[in-house]
């Protein structure tokens, strides 16, 4: 018999920054980037893993203050400008990418990268 092979390190980030097109303004405060954190379960509750993945908007408007930081009140989230939205929600998904599916991505970006 083989021996079992050893586990791989989980390469996956934990935490994405996303610069915002539009600042969020709070009080005196301005941010202009967002951390995000890959969700945990408990963080998925109450939510539809089909519609987390397929970047529901409302999903999404629930999901983004539980894992943001600074956390986003839900009147924050809400006003999202939609391009700020839309990479906020991008980059949430890509949590939930499967190893080939990263695997298919990489193989089209390295054939579609200029050969020198």
């Amino acid at each position: 018999m083989s021996e079992p092979a050893a586990p791989t390190a989980d390469t996956r980030p934990l935490f994405e920054t996303v610069n915002l097109a539009v600042p969020i303004k709070r009080g005196e405060t301005s941010f202009d980037a967002i951390t995000v954190r890959r969700p945990k379960a408990g963080e998925l509750r109450g939510l539809s893993l089909n519609d987390v993945m397929g970047m529901d908007i409302v999903a999404m408007l629930t999901l983004i203050p539980r894992i943001s930081e600074p956390p986003l009140t839900a009147d924050e989230a809400n006003a999202l400008d939609p391009e700020d939205f839309a990479e906020i929600a991008g980059t949430v998904r890509g949590f939930f990418m499967t190893k080939s599916e990263r695997g298919m991505i990489e193989a089209v970006m390295t054939h579609y990268q200029p050969k020198s």
